[in-house]
């Protein structure tokens, strides 16, 4: 398996973890010098807390982890296309490079809505590469997604009667 399907299925697992605990399925790795070094999942509605993201948790675990704010040589691994938040704290933490398996057309900010990774005003861009492992990425959270449709569509037939 190459380094970068090896690396975007330990992110998958910790979307899995997500997941379990009825949050959407977004996991984060993060690498360096071939180990990881931090890793996330989702957790906002466990957490109740709108900072509780995967690529969030993932650079404090790496921060702490390399004794410094800046992760200058990591790359980092996450399942679905960054949000302005995530976004900015990676040009922040100056971390090279990103591999994005599903993109966001809602949300994204590495190129869907805006591309704040790759902005020539800022004095950090990362290097983005997408689909890796797109379609398993892609299809978790939409199987994620019709499930709580199918949920809360059942909800409301049982409130109805």
């Amino acid at each position: 398996m190459a380094g970068e399907e090896k690396y975007m299925k330990a992110a998958i697992r910790e979307a899995v973890k997500a997941r379990a605990l009825g949050e959407v399925p977004i996991g984060c790795v993060i690498v360096y010098e071939d180990k990881i070094i931090g890793r996330g999942y989702n957790r906002r509605m466990v957490d109740r807390n709108v900072l509780a993201h995967a690529e969030l948790t993932a650079i404090r675990k790496a921060c702490r982890k390399m004794g410094d704010w800046r992760l200058e040589g990591c790359t980092m691994y996450v399942t679905l296309e960054p949000c302005p938040m995530c976004a900015g704290a990676i040009v922040q933490a100056r971390i090279p490079e990103i591999r994005i398996g599903s993109m966001n057309p809602k949300a994204g900010c590495a190129g869907s809505v805006l591309n704040l990774l790759q902005e020539k005003g800022f004095n950090h861009q990362v290097r983005v590469e997408t689909g890796i492992l797109g379609e398993e990425c892609s299809q978790m959270l939409s199987e994620f997604f019709k499930e709580l449709r199918k949920k809360k569509k059942e909800g409301a037939a049982v409130q109805i009667s």
